[in-house]
């Protein structure tokens, strides 16, 4: 588990979380799934038995779909999070467009009509 101050440590039986803590124990639980995903890929990488890397890898995607429920549930509990993550993208996005051959974002590709030769 990630090594970040413990959001539960004040709190006393019976008592339930404030909504503050509720919010930093999501952001614990956000990166607890990423370490898991890092886990279990380097676990994976570090395989030759294909069924073990089939299934880590899985697993791996599994958390994956966790960080995405919890950063869902983070957004909504949390209005401002929402402008910083924007303000993140934005701010790679800039730097993809000043960065020489470097591929455009996909939401600033030009619209295409199709090949213009038939094969």
């Amino acid at each position: 588990m990630p090594e970040f101050l413990n959001p539960f440590s004040g709190l006393t039986p019976g008592r339930k979380m404030t909504l503050s803590e509720l919010i930093r124990a999501i952001r614990l639980n956000i990166a607890a799934e990423e370490e898991a995903v890092h886990l279990y890929t380097a676990h994976a990488d570090a395989t030759d038995n294909p069924l073990a890397k089939k299934v880590l890898l899985d697993i791996a995607d599994e958390e994956r779909v966790h960080v995405g429920e919890f950063t869902k549930l983070l957004k909504l509990l949390d209005p401002e999070e929402e402008k910083f993550l924007e303000q993140g993208a934005e701010e790679v996005n800039e730097m993809v467009a000043d960065t020489p051959g470097q591929k455009e974002p996909p939401d600033k590709e030009p619209p295409t009509v199709g090949p213009l030769k038939e094969d």
